[in-house]
């Protein structure tokens, strides 16, 4: 479908075209494609939703550099409201040029026909992470690449730590380990183990017990599974005794303030902690261990975003110039550098691991990590989810799965 703007500029054209010779600047649409810009300088807009200062101001200094070198203008704004505001966008066919793509809505994007889908443009798409190139393809087409990521990791407050009497050598290894460990560490307000009720982070424990939401291709729910129930009934029984606590049981938003305050010995987070904790608790000393293997093994979860092209807009052939450029390998440690993310190219990851040995943990999880689930109308599935997880201490985790079975059977025949 051609936009606006380029109609106005096609018939604006059209009227002057035998007395001024006029050039409209559009190449034709080819079938519902929009009309593309030809002129030499492209203005591009991207939107963002954006984790602080420090991630704005880096997005913005990389524009602004690819501008400098392109002849491009890039206008790079920050939305107040990221799913809302594109799908508002999206419906009067006026997309920003290229946008952050939240994992939970890429498919529902995807199959609406609102991504462009530019993975065949991309030489060397394999330095991407095999995981997230997954996670971020539809059709069996790659859409978009990831921007950056993170995994999780066993945050460990080194002061409470070494007051129980514990050493490196007590860093858990396994679930019996970590049993352990949460239910030495508990008393005098302090509670072992304080994470998040969601399954963003509870999840690992499925994916450590060698189950998850579904299969590998996400073409079949894999929900309702012995090992995922195991993985949950480990969850509860650490909840039922005590060593473990959501953070909104200690009064806390999420485990790295539990951590910071000092009402959790341990906690599950990725490698955004390092940002808070440097910007709230900067006096709280911590260090992070690889997550404890369960009966499968080790297991944690990525997340990312990726970067996405309106297929509605005049700018594709720049808007896919920009994404080169905002996910080579430099830009990508210069993002790392900036605001802690960790790079999706394969190769610039290892930079990083070299430059940021404190984050060893959280690379070395890239390996073996889980990715995201990616499912057309799969966001209200895990919203359902993750509000059944919030009484798991006293419900059935069976029941809990059966139902995630079923309303993810229901969401995948529908997307199909």
């Amino acid at each position: 479908m051609v936009t606006r703007t380029a109609v106005a500029a096609l018939a604006t054209c059209a009227a002057l075209l035998t007395a001024t010779g006029c050039s409209s600047g559009f190449d034709k649409a080819d079938g519902n494609a929009p009309a593309q810009d030809t002129t030499g300088k492209q203005n591009l807009t991207v939107l963002i939703a954006t984790s602080g200062d420090a991630e704005t101001q880096a997005v913005k200094k990389a524009a602004a550099a690819y501008a400098k070198k392109s002849g491009n203008t890039v206008d790079v704004q920050v939305a107040k409201d990221m799913n809302q505001q594109l799908a508002q966008s999206f419906a009067g066919h006026k997309p920003p040029d290229v946008f952050y793509v939240n994992s939970d809505q890429f498919a529902n994007y995807a199959k609406g026909g609102s991504l462009y889908a530019y993975g065949d443009e991309i030489s060397d798409a394999e330095d991407f992470s095999q995981q997230l190139r997954t996670s971020f393809s539809y059709d069996g087409k790659l859409v978009c690449l990831p921007k950056d990521t993170s995994t999780l990791g066993l945050a460990i407050n080194t002061d409470l730590w070494k007051k129980a009497g514990l050493t490196e050598q007590d860093y858990p290894k396994n679930w019996a380990d970590l049993k352990k460990v949460a239910d030495q560490l508990t008393g005098d307000g302090v509670t072992g183990l304080v994470t998040s009720d969601e399954f963003q982070r509870l999840g690992v424990f499925m994916k450590q017990a060698g189950g998850w939401i579904t299969d590998s291709g996400q073409t079949k729910m894999t929900a309702d599974t012995a090992q995922n129930a195991e993985g949950l009934s480990y969850v509860r029984s650490l909840l039922k005794s005590g060593s473990m606590k959501f953070a909104k049981q200690v009064d806390t938003s999420w485990g790295g303030e539990a951590l910071g305050k000092g009402k959790a010995a341990m906690t599950i987070e990725g490698n955004w902690l390092d940002g808070g904790m440097k910007s709230d608790y900067p006096d709280v000393k911590y260090a992070v261990a690889p997550l404890p293997a369960g009966p499968a093994g080790q297991g944690t979860l990525a997340f990312s975003n990726c970067w996405g092209v309106a297929a509605d807009s005049a700018h594709r052939t720049a808007g896919v110039d920009l994404v080169k450029y905002l996910t080579s390998a430099d830009q990508q440690i210069a993002f790392a550098d900036a605001f802690g993310v960790m790079p999706t190219r394969t190769s610039a990851l290892k930079t990083y691991a070299a430059q940021e040995p404190q984050a060893k943990a959280w690379v070395d999880g890239s390996a073996y990590a889980q990715g995201p689930v990616t499912i057309a109308g799969f966001d209200k599935v895990l919203s359902q989810f993750n509000t059944d997880l919030q009484s798991l201490r006293t419900a059935d985790p069976k029941k809990i799965l059966a139902d995630l079975q079923r309303n993810g059977e229901q969401a995948i025949a529908k997307g199909n």
